[in-house]
């Protein structure tokens, strides 16, 4: 391995990923608006769950799904883009690895924006699709599945693909590279995700969480929404 190659790969993905595509879309929409913490009021309570990210999240709140869409689809692409070279170049290497977890530490923590980014969901499930797009997939919906039907809470179903991709990363390929890597992006997500958590141990206490009400908080969210909603009308019409 060939360590002024690793440092590129390093400093390509963390510069690609701090990138602020929130930032840059949301001058375009809103050229005198400026993109500060958003507040959301919580059904049936007096508590405001506050979006303290500069991500897809809070863009969408303030214009809508579609442009809320858009950013994380740019935001995937932005850590695509190296960690797919890196890949090519450097098939044999863990070059990718380091890449993509730079893209998603960049992304957190943009150096263009004084380290003040997102929650890095977008940004990791760029780099593992080009890494492992089978294990993205199994991992991230056995997460929705294990959350959603067994555990019934939100952050289990939100997180639990990235758990899950450690013992996957370890059993199907045995690369101590990925194993280090599925292991590293788990401890990057979880710090970033700390102040939602906080907000969301509060607001559990004070009322009932339904599952509905958390996921129109975020694009992803949305997104799981529709699906599920897609998928109940489809049962329904089979049923009659």
């Amino acid at each position: 391995m060939n360590y002024w190659i690793l440092a590129g790969a390093v400093l390509a993905g963390y510069l690609f990923g701090s990138i602020s595509f929130s930032r840059i879309i949301h001058r375009i929409v809103a050229p005198d608006e400026k993109l500060t913490e958003t507040e959301v009021p919580v059904e049936g309570t007096d508590l405001k769950y506050k979006v303290t990210t500069f991500g897809a999240t809070a863009v969408s709140m303030k214009h809508g799904p579609k442009v809320g869409c858009s950013i994380g689809f740019a935001d995937i692409m932005k850590v695509v883009v190296p960690v797919l070279f890196f890949r090519l170049m450097f098939p044999e290497d863990p070059y990718m690895y380091a890449a993509a977890a730079a893209g998603m530490m960049g992304h957190n923590w943009p150096v263009y924006y004084k380290f003040k980014g997102g929650r890095g969901i977008s940004a990791y499930y760029g780099g593992l699709f080009v890494i492992d797009w089978l294990g993205g997939i199994i991992t991230m919906t056995a997460g929705m599945v294990f959350g959603f039907f067994i555990v019934r809470d939100f952050f289990v179903a939100y997180m639990a693909g990235l758990w899950f991709l450690i013992p996957w990363a370890w059993f199907m390929t045995h690369r101590y590279e990925y194993l280090a890597y599925a292991i590293f992006v788990n401890i990057v997500y979880i710090v970033a995700m700390l102040p939602d958590l906080k907000q969301y141990i509060k607001i559990r206490k004070t009322t009932e969480v339904t599952t509905k009400m958390v996921l129109e908080m975020s694009p992803m969210g949305r997104g799981m929404l529709k699906i599920s909603e897609w998928f109940k009308s489809r049962f329904k019409k089979e049923k009659i």
